[in-house]
């Protein structure tokens, strides 16, 4: 089932979603991680897990005679292959992550189809982070330089139109959702263009946004009624992070680049022997005001760490 199907039918019958979002395990590791986490998460019925996705990197080995030589690999492969356990094995709908950065429109084109084999029918469209190496592409390929022209590949699959003339080709039916930022995105001159930019994308297509996290929920909701002043009707999903250290004071911040409310970092600082305390309690009553709000769905960035959002469901009573 698609993510605006999973949407449209929670809403005719006034139930509350969830989803989640998942990493791919690192070069080399098994996905036995990843399966052990779907499992707990299994029962508490997700929508749709989403999986990230990653690009070549490059990475410097010093070798055993001193010499250091540069090599080129992704650091966490797998994201196709991780989807199709979850949507095949557990009957849960995945979102795969497909990228601009690192990949050419051939490529993307060849991962789509595989999706499509899978009975994967979501997708989010990223542009990506930019790699610390730029991955030569032949002049025979072409490719994506934003996500909204992703959006528009993915769109025109719909309509069966590949990159060269198919005969007898089927069109892939994709789901697309796209990133919001409701406090910017970093590289956005001012929220005007990064509204804009998101306009592009819903405009190219898109079906729904799902947001950046955030820990002020007024700054959603002011999110939420700029996207519709400039005329994104399209469902906006909210994206949540539980905080469970006090590195995390930093590390989201610098990551992600989002702010954390004043009382938030004041009730951490001074009590941090009860941070994991504190940050259940203040996404308990981001999800209970986000609820009363009527959004679509609640998102979650889970790391892969199932035992806060499983906590926080059952405090829900969903």
């Amino acid at each position: 089932m698609k993510v605006i199907e999973h949407i449209a039918k929670a809403q005719s019958q006034k139930q509350p979603l969830f989803s989640c979002e998942i990493v791919p395990p690192p070069r080399g590791k098994s996905a036995q991680e990843i399966i052990e986490s779907v499992e707990v998460l299994a029962p508490l019925n997700p929508a749709w897990i989403d999986v990230t996705s990653h690009s070549s990197m490059a990475y410097y080995h010093e070798k055993s005679d001193g010499t250091v030589e540069k090599r080129i690999y992704k650091k966490r492969p797998g994201t196709l292959g991780i989807c199709g356990i979850i949507q095949n094995r557990f009957k849960i709908d995945t979102v795969a992550h497909i990228l601009c950065k690192g990949y050419s429109r051939e490529e993307t084109e060849d991962a789509l189809i595989e999706l499509h084999y899978l009975g994967i029918h979501n997708v989010l469209a990223l542009r990506g982070d930019g790699p610390n190496y730029a991955k030569e592409i032949s002049k025979s390929r072409s490719v994506n330089q934003h996500a909204s022209d992703l959006v528009k590949q993915t769109c025109e699959l719909r309509r069966g139109h590949f990159l060269e003339d198919i005969s007898d080709s089927a069109p892939l039916d994709f789901c697309v959702g796209v990133a919001g930022y409701p406090e910017k995105h970093f590289e956005a001159a001012n929220m005007k263009m990064d509204l804009q930019a998101l306009k592009a994308k819903v405009d190219a297509g898109a079906d729904y946004v799902v947001t950046q996290m955030f820990f002020d929920n007024e700054k959603y909701f002011e999110f939420v009624k700029s996207c519709r002043d400039i005329g994104i009707q399209v469902p906006i999903i909210p994206g949540l992070k539980v905080i469970k250290s006090m590195a995390q004071m930093t590390s989201l911040p610098k990551t992600f680049h989002v702010d954390l409310p004043t009382p938030l970092v004041d009730e951490l600082v001074e009590n941090p022997s009860h941070v994991e305390e504190i940050g259940m309690r203040w996404s308990l009553k981001q999800c209970e005001q986000l609820l009363s709000f009527g959004v679509p769905a609640l998102h979650f960035y889970i790391m892969n760490d199932t035992t806060q959002v499983k906590n926080i469901f059952g405090k829900l009573g969903i």
